[in-house]
């Protein structure tokens, strides 16, 4: 039987709003769900929304761990082993610093596609055409469409083939209000993730902060932190093992 084939996509936002401070992808939510992917028989191709070398937001790396906001507070801070091995895996860093844009691959050739988080995908996944035209024609085939953290911002304009939002009616995760406030973002991201998965009609769905939380209705899986990471991943590849 072939391996699954899995789309991650990538956020190219690297700035965060207007504080001077940079952000990009959160790495242990790429580089988490890229090994449990790949260590699980799936095989994982990165792209980016734009192309091009994938912004890290630095505070999620191990030199500038717990500097400035991020997807944590500065006590929550740890890095993972698996963002250690992404930094030292020299197929992953030559694909992370020259990736394809998302527009140049064929999204049929895919079986799931996978959103990482980090703040950047507030700005960019949140209002790209091309990511909303994907996720909606994956979902609607039935093919898994998963998310982690601020993620989930790409399923904000993916609509079904009837019009109506992916996530209408669907139970769904991602970085709540509470953690947005707790590491003092609320007024710098252009909308609450948490508030906008409702009222787009999404059936929204917690943990306790900083805990692993992931939800999966139907071939829709969502995870709330970047602790759900591994979850998510662990998710997608039962949901392709078994079809669902």
């Amino acid at each position: 039987m072939p391996s699954p084939q899995v789309l991650v996509v990538a956020t190219s936002h690297d700035q965060m709003g207007s504080t001077g401070h940079r952000t990009g992808v959160w790495l242990e939510e790429l580089a988490t769900p890229y090994y449990a992917l790949l260590d699980g028989g799936a095989e994982v191709t990165l792209v980016s929304i734009k192309g091009g070398a994938i912004p890290w937001d630095p505070r999620s790396l191990p030199a500038e761990a717990g500097e400035g906001p991020g997807e944590k507070p500065e006590e929550q801070q740890e890095i993972p082993a698996s963002v250690h091995r992404f930094l030292a895996d020299e197929n992953a860093m030559q694909t992370a610093r020259n990736s394809p844009a998302l527009a140049s691959v064929d999204p049929g050739a895919f079986d799931a596609v996978f959103l990482p988080g980090g703040h950047g995908p507030m700005w960019d996944a949140a209002n790209d055409e091309t990511l909303a035209r994907i996720v909606g024609s994956m979902f609607d085939q039935g093919k898994v469409v998963a998310a982690v953290c601020h993620g989930p911002a790409g399923l904000v304009k993916a609509n079904r083939q009837d019009g109506r939002p992916i996530v209408d009616g669907r139970r769904v995760s991602a970085f709540t209000n509470t953690e947005e406030e707790a590491v003092g973002l609320t007024a710098v991201v252009p909308f609450l993730l948490e508030d906008r998965l409702k009222e787009l009609g999404g059936r929204f769905e917690r943990g306790p902060d900083w805990q692993p939380f992931a939800v999966q209705d139907g071939n829709l899986i969502t995870g709330q932190n970047p602790q759900s990471s591994e979850l998510v991943a662990q998710h997608v590849l039962t949901a392709l093992r078994t079809g669902g």
